[in-house]
């Protein structure tokens, strides 16, 4: 989700929670950490994924992402990537470019004591460009929507992904084969909810 942030408002046994029914606050879905609430920033522009929307990719892609190797580039609060890693990851990389944000997400990663998540300060973009070509299983694209991104940022993912692998996109509009396919990808699931497109794609 982009832009947005996670803040700890204490909890216990490794969870972050908030008070109960303020808004601004997100869940995890399933897994290890099923029902962690992650308060979520209020900042201009953010937009959180809706839970709904993560339960519906997490179903697409099944329950289990045991030993997957995952990227999360435009993580802001982590919401996406933490919940790949409360479902098995074995290795989940959140890049994002704000500082505060990055402090936040490592906050979030040290209450749930996940191990397996790996926190960056930088570009999602020029981070999937550097990364061993065919060696992640899912990629996370959830960028502002008005920066321009999303054509550099799908064709980044489509050569840091395997074969088999996936690539999350979150956009304005539905993407369509035609322009997906000049960037090496075809839609596998696609559902709307409200002004936002969730597509699933996979590479040609």
């Amino acid at each position: 989700m982009k832009p947005g942030s996670a803040r700890s408002a204490g909890g216990q046994h490794g969870e972050v929670r908030p008070i109960r029914g303020q808004p601004g606050e997100v869940r995890l879905i399933g897994g290890l950490w099923k029902r962690t609430r992650l308060p979520v920033a209020d900042k201009p522009g953010l937009r959180p994924t809706p839970d709904r929307v993560r339960e519906t990719l997490f179903n697409w892609l099944g329950q289990d992402l045991g030993g997957w190797r995952c990227l999360d580039a435009f993580a802001g609060s982590g919401a996406l990537g933490f919940e790949a890693a409360s479902r098995g990851a074995a290795e989940v990389l959140m890049v994002e470019q704000d500082a505060a944000l990055v402090v936040q997400l490592g906050v979030v990663k040290t209450r749930l004591a996940a191990t397996g998540v790996r926190i960056e300060r930088g570009d999602g973009v020029a981070a999937l460009r550097r990364l061993a070509p065919a060696g992640l299983d899912l990629v996370f694209l959830d960028p502002p929507f008005d920066a321009g991104l999303f054509e550099p940022a799908l064709l980044a993912a489509q050569a840091a992904v395997r074969p088999e692998g996936f690539v999350y996109l979150e956009a304005p509009q539905a993407w369509d084969a035609a322009a997906l396919s000049a960037l090496g990808l075809v839609p596998w699931r696609h559902l709307r909810a409200g002004a936002v497109h969730a597509h699933l794609l996979r590479r040609i």
